[in-house]
Protein backbone atom coordinates (compact mmCIF):
# COMPACT_ATOMS: atom_id res chain seq x y z
CA UNK A 1 0.00 0.00 0.00
CA UNK A 2 1.20 3.39 -0.89
CA UNK A 3 -0.21 6.64 0.18
CA UNK A 4 -0.23 10.55 0.36
CA UNK A 5 -3.32 12.00 1.90
CA UNK A 6 -4.03 14.58 3.39
CA UNK A 7 -6.93 14.19 5.84
CA UNK A 8 -8.56 17.44 6.70
CA UNK A 9 -11.30 18.43 9.51
CA UNK A 10 -12.30 21.06 8.03
CA UNK A 11 -11.74 23.32 4.71
CA UNK A 12 -11.68 26.62 6.81
CA UNK A 13 -10.62 27.22 10.59
CA UNK A 14 -12.49 30.30 12.48
CA UNK A 15 -11.92 33.33 10.97
CA UNK A 16 -9.79 32.12 8.52
CA UNK A 17 -10.58 31.69 4.37
CA UNK A 18 -10.71 28.89 2.64
CA UNK A 19 -7.91 26.11 2.28
CA UNK A 20 -5.79 29.45 4.00
CA UNK A 21 -4.18 27.17 6.99
CA UNK A 22 -2.88 24.66 4.69
CA UNK A 23 -1.63 26.26 1.73
CA UNK A 24 1.63 25.76 2.38
CA UNK A 25 1.15 22.04 3.25
CA UNK A 26 -1.12 21.65 0.00
CA UNK A 27 1.60 23.67 -2.22
CA UNK A 28 4.09 20.89 -1.43
CA UNK A 29 1.60 17.80 -0.96
CA UNK A 30 0.74 18.51 -4.90
CA UNK A 31 3.77 20.03 -6.09
CA UNK A 32 3.99 17.79 -9.11
CA UNK A 33 0.48 18.26 -10.49
CA UNK A 34 -1.06 21.07 -12.80
CA UNK A 35 -4.57 20.34 -13.26
CA UNK A 36 -6.09 18.97 -9.56
CA UNK A 37 -9.12 16.78 -10.21
CA UNK A 38 -11.81 18.14 -7.80
CA UNK A 39 -14.87 16.32 -6.54
CA UNK A 40 -17.89 18.58 -5.62
CA UNK A 41 -20.45 15.77 -4.99
CA UNK A 42 -20.82 16.53 -1.62
CA UNK A 43 -22.49 19.95 -2.09
CA UNK A 44 -22.05 22.07 0.77
CA UNK A 45 -24.91 24.28 1.49
CA UNK A 46 -26.94 22.77 -2.25
CA UNK A 47 -24.79 25.23 -4.32
CA UNK A 48 -23.44 23.33 -7.86
CA UNK A 49 -20.56 22.00 -8.91
CA UNK A 50 -19.71 24.41 -10.92
CA UNK A 51 -19.78 26.87 -8.28
CA UNK A 52 -18.41 24.92 -5.60
CA UNK A 53 -15.31 23.84 -8.19
CA UNK A 54 -14.72 27.57 -8.53
CA UNK A 55 -14.45 28.20 -5.03
CA UNK A 56 -11.62 25.60 -5.24
CA UNK A 57 -10.48 26.92 -8.41
CA UNK A 58 -9.68 30.25 -6.70
CA UNK A 59 -7.61 29.35 -3.88
CA UNK A 60 -5.47 26.51 -6.03
CA UNK A 61 -4.70 29.48 -8.49
CA UNK A 62 -3.00 31.16 -5.57
CA UNK A 63 -0.39 27.93 -5.56
CA UNK A 64 -0.57 27.74 -9.60
CA UNK A 65 -2.28 24.53 -10.05
CA UNK A 66 -5.50 24.39 -12.14
CA UNK A 67 -8.65 22.69 -10.87
CA UNK A 68 -11.30 20.80 -13.37
CA UNK A 69 -14.51 19.44 -11.57
CA UNK A 70 -14.92 15.79 -12.03
CA UNK A 71 -18.60 16.41 -13.61
CA UNK A 72 -16.84 18.11 -16.33
CA UNK A 73 -15.43 15.10 -18.03
CA UNK A 74 -17.42 12.68 -20.18
CA UNK A 75 -16.63 9.72 -17.95
CA UNK A 76 -15.57 10.40 -14.61
CA UNK A 77 -14.08 6.67 -14.17
CA UNK A 78 -11.47 8.04 -16.47
CA UNK A 79 -10.91 11.23 -14.53
CA UNK A 80 -10.17 9.18 -11.61
CA UNK A 81 -7.42 6.73 -13.58
CA UNK A 82 -6.07 9.70 -15.38
CA UNK A 83 -5.78 11.89 -12.67
CA UNK A 84 -2.44 13.64 -11.23
CA UNK A 85 -3.93 14.41 -8.02
CA UNK A 86 -7.44 14.41 -6.44
CA UNK A 87 -9.17 16.91 -3.98
CA UNK A 88 -12.81 15.57 -2.62
CA UNK A 89 -14.44 18.95 -0.72
CA UNK A 90 -16.74 19.16 2.12
CA UNK A 91 -20.50 19.12 2.51
CA UNK A 92 -22.69 16.60 3.40
CA UNK A 93 -21.17 13.16 3.37
CA UNK A 94 -24.44 11.41 2.53
CA UNK A 95 -25.07 13.70 -0.68
CA UNK A 96 -21.36 12.66 -1.49
CA UNK A 97 -21.91 8.97 -0.69
CA UNK A 98 -24.76 8.70 -2.47
CA UNK A 99 -23.21 10.39 -5.89
CA UNK A 100 -19.99 8.14 -5.47
CA UNK A 101 -22.02 5.19 -5.30
CA UNK A 102 -24.86 6.41 -8.70
CA UNK A 103 -21.39 6.78 -10.50
CA UNK A 104 -19.66 3.64 -9.31
CA UNK A 105 -16.65 5.62 -8.58
CA UNK A 106 -15.71 3.25 -5.36
CA UNK A 107 -13.19 1.07 -6.71
CA UNK A 108 -11.72 3.35 -9.36
CA UNK A 109 -11.04 5.78 -6.55
CA UNK A 110 -9.79 3.52 -4.04
CA UNK A 111 -7.06 1.75 -6.15
CA UNK A 112 -5.75 5.23 -7.23
CA UNK A 113 -5.38 6.46 -3.86
CA UNK A 114 -3.55 3.46 -1.96
CA UNK A 115 -1.03 3.65 -5.64
CA UNK A 116 -0.16 7.03 -4.25
CA UNK A 117 -1.51 9.55 -6.49
CA UNK A 118 -2.21 12.66 -4.05
CA UNK A 119 -5.19 12.90 -2.31
CA UNK A 120 -6.98 15.50 -0.26
CA UNK A 121 -10.21 15.15 1.83
CA UNK A 122 -11.73 17.66 4.08
CA UNK A 123 -14.82 16.74 6.00
CA UNK A 124 -16.57 15.11 3.88
CA UNK A 125 -14.26 14.49 1.57
CA UNK A 126 -12.21 12.95 4.70
CA UNK A 127 -15.08 11.07 6.41
CA UNK A 128 -14.96 8.65 3.34
CA UNK A 129 -11.02 7.76 3.70
CA UNK A 130 -12.53 5.74 7.35
CA UNK A 131 -14.14 2.54 7.02
CA UNK A 132 -17.60 3.81 6.94
CA UNK A 133 -20.07 7.12 7.37
CA UNK A 134 -21.70 6.13 10.49
CA UNK A 135 -19.39 8.69 12.14
CA UNK A 136 -20.31 11.52 9.94
CA UNK A 137 -22.25 14.69 11.66
CA UNK A 138 -24.32 15.65 8.66
CA UNK A 139 -28.08 15.22 8.35
CA UNK A 140 -29.32 11.94 6.31
CA UNK A 141 -30.82 14.57 3.76
CA UNK A 142 -30.51 11.27 0.94
CA UNK A 143 -30.78 7.67 1.12
CA UNK A 144 -27.65 5.96 0.61
CA UNK A 145 -27.50 2.25 -0.92
CA UNK A 146 -24.54 1.21 1.38
CA UNK A 147 -22.79 3.00 4.77
CA UNK A 148 -19.62 1.40 3.35
CA UNK A 149 -17.22 4.46 1.94
CA UNK A 150 -12.98 3.78 0.68
CA UNK A 151 -11.98 1.71 3.40
CA UNK A 152 -8.14 3.51 3.26
CA UNK A 153 -7.79 3.44 6.83
CA UNK A 154 -8.86 1.18 9.62
CA UNK A 155 -10.63 3.54 11.40
CA UNK A 156 -13.40 6.20 10.85
CA UNK A 157 -13.15 9.73 10.77
CA UNK A 158 -15.01 12.43 12.40
CA UNK A 159 -14.34 15.65 11.30
CA UNK A 160 -15.43 19.33 13.09
CA UNK A 161 -14.86 17.50 16.74
CA UNK A 162 -16.56 19.66 19.43
CA UNK A 163 -15.25 19.43 23.16
CA UNK A 164 -17.84 19.74 25.99
CA UNK A 165 -18.08 23.40 27.35
CA UNK A 166 -19.26 24.19 30.83
CA UNK A 167 -22.25 26.20 29.13
CA UNK A 168 -23.36 23.49 27.09
CA UNK A 169 -24.03 21.35 30.27
CA UNK A 170 -26.92 23.39 30.44
CA UNK A 171 -28.58 22.12 27.33
CA UNK A 172 -29.81 18.26 27.73
CA UNK A 173 -29.13 17.83 23.90
CA UNK A 174 -26.42 14.99 23.34
CA UNK A 175 -22.16 16.21 22.77
CA UNK A 176 -19.99 14.81 20.29
CA UNK A 177 -18.55 12.69 22.75
CA UNK A 178 -22.01 11.19 24.04
CA UNK A 179 -22.85 10.75 19.91
CA UNK A 180 -19.41 9.07 19.74
CA UNK A 181 -19.70 6.31 22.57
CA UNK A 182 -23.02 5.57 21.28
CA UNK A 183 -21.60 4.80 18.36
CA UNK A 184 -18.84 2.28 20.05
CA UNK A 185 -22.01 0.65 21.60
CA UNK A 186 -22.69 -1.10 18.52
CA UNK A 187 -19.87 -0.72 16.27
CA UNK A 188 -16.01 -2.21 16.80
CA UNK A 189 -14.88 0.27 14.48
CA UNK A 190 -12.58 2.97 16.31
CA UNK A 191 -12.93 6.43 15.51
CA UNK A 192 -10.69 9.48 15.11
CA UNK A 193 -12.05 12.91 16.34
CA UNK A 194 -10.24 15.73 14.36
CA UNK A 195 -10.85 18.90 15.93
CA UNK A 196 -10.97 21.75 13.67
CA UNK A 197 -7.52 22.82 12.32
CA UNK A 198 -6.59 19.23 12.28
CA UNK A 199 -5.22 16.89 9.92
CA UNK A 200 -3.14 13.48 9.36
CA UNK A 201 -1.12 13.13 6.98
CA UNK A 202 -0.60 10.49 5.62
CA UNK A 203 2.64 8.97 3.48
CA UNK A 204 2.93 4.98 3.12
CA UNK A 205 2.71 4.18 7.38
CA UNK A 206 3.50 7.28 8.11
CA UNK A 207 -0.04 8.67 9.03
CA UNK A 208 1.27 11.75 10.96
CA UNK A 209 -1.21 13.74 13.45
CA UNK A 210 -0.88 17.70 12.27
CA UNK A 211 -2.24 20.82 13.62
CA UNK A 212 -1.56 22.78 16.83
CA UNK A 213 -4.18 20.45 19.00
CA UNK A 214 -4.38 16.81 19.87
CA UNK A 215 -7.23 14.66 18.68
CA UNK A 216 -8.98 12.43 20.75
CA UNK A 217 -9.17 8.37 19.77
CA UNK A 218 -12.06 6.56 20.44
CA UNK A 219 -10.41 2.52 20.58
CA UNK A 220 -13.48 1.21 22.75
CA UNK A 221 -15.84 2.12 25.03
CA UNK A 222 -12.93 2.00 27.65
CA UNK A 223 -10.18 2.79 25.49
CA UNK A 224 -10.26 6.35 24.61
CA UNK A 225 -6.91 8.08 24.08
CA UNK A 226 -5.91 12.32 23.71
CA UNK A 227 -3.28 12.09 21.31
CA UNK A 228 -0.58 15.23 20.15
CA UNK A 229 0.66 16.57 17.52
CA UNK A 230 2.91 14.51 15.22
CA UNK A 231 2.12 11.18 16.57
CA UNK A 232 1.96 8.42 14.10
CA UNK A 233 -1.27 7.00 13.92
CA UNK A 234 -0.22 3.56 11.85
CA UNK A 235 1.98 2.62 15.00
CA UNK A 236 -1.13 2.86 17.18
CA UNK A 237 -3.41 0.96 14.94
CA UNK A 238 -0.65 -1.68 14.16
CA UNK A 239 -0.27 -2.45 18.04
CA UNK A 240 -4.32 -2.08 18.95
Amino acid sequence: MQLNTIIASTSTVYGGKYLEYLKEELSEHFNDVETLLFIPYARPSGMTYDEYTEIAGKFFQSIAIKVKGIHEYKDPKKAIENAKGIFTGGGNTFVLVKTIYENDLWNVLRKKILSGTPYLGTSAGSNITGQNMKTTNDMPIVEVPSYQTLGIFPFNINPHYLDPKPELLKHMGETRDTRLKEYLHFNNIPVVALREGSYIQAINNHWILKGDLPARIYFELDDIKEIEPETNLYQLFKKS
